[in-house]
């Protein structure tokens, strides 16, 4: 039976109600389109712990509300990054009053956002199908033409696959191959509850403004990778992203890793008090431009995490908003391919278009140089010392006489293994990439 002779149950079926899912969904179902959402969790956000940071102005354009109706925790108006070694640390912080009006990124919790999500897209008209696994993908001819859950089958014009950074529905349709594990982080994290009174003190924070810590160094044991901590309401989501290469090449636990973080002497006394009330590890995209491949195929796109879209420039970790880019791209795609009845490869070519075209398609190739400068071992243990170092030289007045701060630097430079060759070769890394 060809699949012309099957009238198809949806024009369009998203796998995956995350971000990407949820959005690429919402705006399908605003153009009129049949959509069917399929959630292997009990409700949208149930499997997804802790949260992050959103770049929360492309949500805007799908809902023009979201920030005073979507269950967004602070508004970040300050962010430190720092330099972090065994017994020091060495931070920028950085605060400005223009992030936050406009409001240019929130914190999130993931379980209430998501939820809220699925929220909004029963109201445009999508149906919601929560606790279903989908097996596999069907295909005919060549062409994806819908997906198996159980003994059921469901069918349609348009298959999204949303399925996160392990997509087997990509895999499946020969859109993503085995990544290499340089591409992939391990990130672990956890949610640690405290009062909102207590985090505003801490944080030096009023009413609903919020922090987001990006650390390197002595966070990590040297693992290639980074630290985060994040401010919400009344909790804050602190974690290590672990680059999974060298994380079974040096073969230290990961929970090893997190629990050094986690007492630190500069991280510990920010979550004294506090209840851990979820923890969670996942794989994460860290590949960049390369993970990001064909996203379509005859029958079907690839959105959000599953197509690779994650950014990480060491000062930001992006991948929300680069998910919601994704799924307003694939709509786009999707619904100019329905209205000329032709969903093929070559149909469906107006996704990648509208994603090239957009914010989140340019910043990728931006920053295509990113994660080859990240992997640079000096990064997580060197640099952080040699800074060190040179702000000890400058603050320990131990009666001797002063010294230019230039010759500071010197005596700091000198005594570390960072040779000059390794200084300019990587900051030359660092221009190009960042």
């Amino acid at each position: 039976m060809t699949s012309e002779a099957v009238e198809p149950d949806f024009d369009v079926i998203v796998v995956g109600a995350g971000v990407a899912g949820c959005v690429t969904a919402y705006r399908l179902a605003e153009a009129g389109r049949s959509v069917v959402l399929i959630e292997r969790g009990e409700a949208p956000g149930s499997k997804n712990l802790s949260g992050g940071v959103l770049y929360s102005r492309v949500m805007e354009e799908v809902f023009p509300d979201f920030l005073t109706q979507a269950p967004v925790e602070r508004r970040i108006t300050r962010n430190y990054v720092q330099f972090l070694n065994g017994t020091s640390s060495v931070g920028i912080d950085y605060q400005d009053s223009r992030l936050s009006d406009p409001v240019n990124a929130v914190t999130v919790l993931r379980a209430r956002l998501d939820a809220w999500l699925g929220e909004k897209c029963e109201e445009a008209g999508v149906f919601l199908m929560p606790g279903v696994r989908v097996d596999e993908v069907l295909t005919e001819d060549g062409k994806v033409v819908g997906v198996r859950a159980g003994d059921d089958e469901l069918r349609a014009h348009v298959v999204v696959a949303a399925d996160g950074v392990n997509s087997f529905l990509a895999r499946a349709a020969g859109l993503r191959p085995q990544e290499p594990t340089n591409h992939l982080a391990l990130g672990v994290k956890a949610v640690v509850s405290l009062p909102a009174s207590t985090i505003e003190e801490r944080f030096h924070c009023a009413d609903d403004e919020g922090v987001a810590y990006a650390v390197v160094g002595d966070c990590t044991l040297g693992i290639g990778g980074g630290g985060f901590l994040y401010t919400n309401r009344d909790s804050i989501s602190v974690g290590v992203v672990l680059r999974l290469d060298d994380l079974v090449a040096k073969g230290v636990p990961s929970s090893e890793v997190f629990e050094h973080f986690l007492t630190h002497p500069f991280v510990a006394p920010l979550l004294a008090g506090g209840e851990v009330s979820e923890y969670a590890s996942h794989l994460v995209a860290e590949g960049g431009l390369d993970m990001v491949r064909e996203i379509t195929t005859d029958g079907m796109v690839v959105v959000g995490d599953a197509a690779g879209l994650t950014l990480n420039t060491g000062l930001t970790v992006r991948g929300m908003d680069l998910a919601a880019a994704s799924g307003i791209a694939a709509a786009t795609g999707i619904d100019a391919a329905l209205a000329a009845g032709d969903t093929s490869k070559a149909g469906l070519a107006g996704y990648r278009t509208a994603l090239t075209a957009s914010f989140a398609g340019q910043d990728m190739q931006t920053y295509a140089k990113a994660p080859a400068f990240l992997e640079r071992e000096r990064m997580y243990e060197q640099y952080g010392s040699l800074l060190a170092d040179i702000m000890y030289g400058a603050f320990n007045h131990d009666l001797s006489p002063r010294r230019h701060l230039r010759d500071v630097a010197k005596r700091a430079f000198k005594r570390s293994p960072v040779r000059l060759r390794d200084l300019f070769s990587d900051g030359l890394a660092g221009v190009r990439a960042l």
